[in-house]
């Protein structure tokens, strides 16, 4: 009633949605600081953090030989930076905004643009600080050598695409039970500290242990990157199809599950919370 309404060409309407889905994922990205300078150098230091103690770890366990032949820190960064792209993904998505959020009051606003900024906010913060910290470690300390790049980043995709997909069906279950979901969302992160397999490469593990680990479409990711990585490590017990696969099915789980909630939305929901 109050609104103009004019006739939108199909490539300005998609230039639209495209400017809305800028400055969300710009919004998304300053959640964490209101500089984002700062933000993207505490994302840094926690990766950081992680290697160290990481290398510490291997360093008073004596479990160095279990690596693969080659600059050790580099087997060490190939686990965590895609342990935490993972888990990146999977706490930005399950913190998207809602059907029921006051964002959704807005006309062109929607949870899919809400759910695909928190994604790829998640993915710009990690690949900008891993590269980051690549170009420091190559320029301070040693050359970085990377067998073949596009396929680790191919690799850095995939821990992605399937913590998105792990994040969607979490997030289709928040609006039903939230704190249940907070929980299952923090067991599940929590657990793939050592069910990611970051800390060993799948060769090795016998296999009453390799059953452990399996399931996980993390521990396939990372250890197809490490394949990818060095030259002397060709992965025989994990596969780039298993987690593929695992995460469309997950996202066709999660979109349904969202679409549901979606069209039972409610206003009131969180009003006895």
């Amino acid at each position: 009633m109050f609104q103009t309404s004019y006739n939108r060409s199909k490539t300005r309407s998609a230039f639209a949605l495209l400017e809305i889905m800028y400055h969300t994922i710009v919004r998304d990205i300053r959640k964490g600081h209101r500089n984002a300078f700062i933000g993207l150098l505490l994302n840094m230091m926690q990766a950081i953090i992680f290697v160290v103690v990481f290398f510490a770890m291997f360093e008073i366990l004596g479990m160095r030989d279990a690596a693969i032949r080659g600059d050790f820190l580099l087997y060490i960064m190939s686990g965590i930076f895609l342990f935490l792209t993972h888990t990146k993904a999977v706490s930005a998505v399950v913190g998207a905004e809602g059907p029921a959020s006051p964002m959704m009051q807005h006309a062109p606003m929607n949870t899919a643009i809400s759910i695909t900024a928190a994604a790829i906010s998640s993915l710009y913060t990690q690949v900008l600080s891993l590269l980051v910290i690549l170009f420091i470690y190559h320029v301070a300390f040693t050359p970085v050598v990377i067998e073949d790049p596009v396929g680790a980043f191919g690799m850095l995709l995939l821990a992605w695409f399937t913590g998105v997909a792990v994040g969607m069906v979490f997030l289709a279950l928040k609006p039903w039970l939230p704190e249940l979901v907070g929980i299952l969302t923090m067991l599940y992160m929590r657990a793939n500290m050592i069910a990611s397999g970051k800390m060993f490469v799948a060769n090795s593990l016998p296999g009453s242990m390799l059953v452990l680990f399996d399931w996980n479409p993390l521990f396939h990711a990372i250890d197809q990157n490490r394949g990818f990585v060095f030259i002397n490590y060709n992965p025989h017990f994990s596969s780039i199809s298993y987690p593929l696969y695992v995460g469309l099915a997950l996202i066709l789980i999660g979109l349904m599950g969202e679409f549901y909630t979606r069209r039972h939305a409610s206003l009131s929901w969180g009003a006895a919370r």
